[in-house]
């Protein structure tokens, strides 16, 4: 993903977890920026919420794959909506069926355009 998207992770985990996890996984060092829990909006429900104005970036440019909704549920017109992963299940390829969409929208104007199509989006 790293040569059409910039990859940034944003977690609603505290760094002290995720940055262990997130370094064992990331070998070629492709994730260009890390935020955490602290970044988060917290809702009335007492949810962290992931507000992507933070990440300082064009909205038009920004793809949030999640597996909670209300995570993203201030910028529902970014989202790609994904299963949990299931780490019992040895095959769960979840994030490797994204690549052709994500290929195809790489070099839209606004990824919202096309990401807003989908069924049940809002």
């Amino acid at each position: 993903m790293s040569l059409w998207f910039e990859v940034i992770v944003f977690t609603a985990s505290l760094a002290a977890y995720a940055d262990p996890l997130l370094d064992r996984i990331d070998t070629q060092h492709v994730i260009s920026k890390r935020y955490y829990r602290e970044h988060c909006t917290v809702n009335k429900q007492g949810r962290y919420v992931k507000d992507l104005s933070r990440l300082e970036r064009s909205l038009s440019r920004v793809v949030i794959i999640d597996n909670t909704p209300y995570a993203y549920s201030m910028h529902e017109a970014n989202a790609l909506p994904i299963s949990s992963f299931n780490e019992d299940c040895v095959g769960d390829d979840k994030l490797l069926t994204l690549l052709p969409f994500l290929e195809a929208i790489h070099g839209l104007q606004d990824v919202r355009s096309v990401l807003g199509l989908r069924v049940g989006a809002k």
